[in-house]
């Protein structure tokens, strides 16, 4: 069974060398790399009942210890949640963040994924 979660590990597992958690990353994790979350969607329940297709909003968050990685690990997410066959919309554009007490640079990016359940 698809499910947004999956369709989106499948789509990022190979870039940032394979290192794409759900959630959260784990303890003091290699840079760069992806952490990937639902933050809602639309739901496409009507007086029918639910429907097979689903959506979720997906947001997806890149650190590295560069802005200009952080940067083209961001675009690297977008063209592969935006190619066939996720075919998600960006909601939004890139929102590029620091985190002074790691260190680290960050960019952010929700995307509209929909994919039948």
């Amino acid at each position: 069974m698809a499910s947004a979660e999956s369709i989106t590990y499948g789509a990022l597992k190979t870039l940032a060398g394979g290192r794409v958690y759900p959630d959260v990353a784990p303890a003091s994790p290699v840079k760069p790399y992806i952490v990937y979350q639902g933050a809602g969607g639309v739901d496409e329940t009507t007086l029918d009942g639910a429907d097979t297709l689903q959506n979720c909003r997906m947001q997806v968050a890149v650190w590295a210890t560069t802005r200009a990685e952080a940067s083209t690990l961001i675009q690297q997410v977008r063209a592969a949640l935006t190619a066939a066959p996720v075919s998600g919309t960006p909601i939004g554009a890139p929102v590029p963040v620091y985190e002074d007490n790691t260190k680290l640079y960050g960019s952010r990016q929700d995307y509209s994924i929909w994919y039948q359940e």
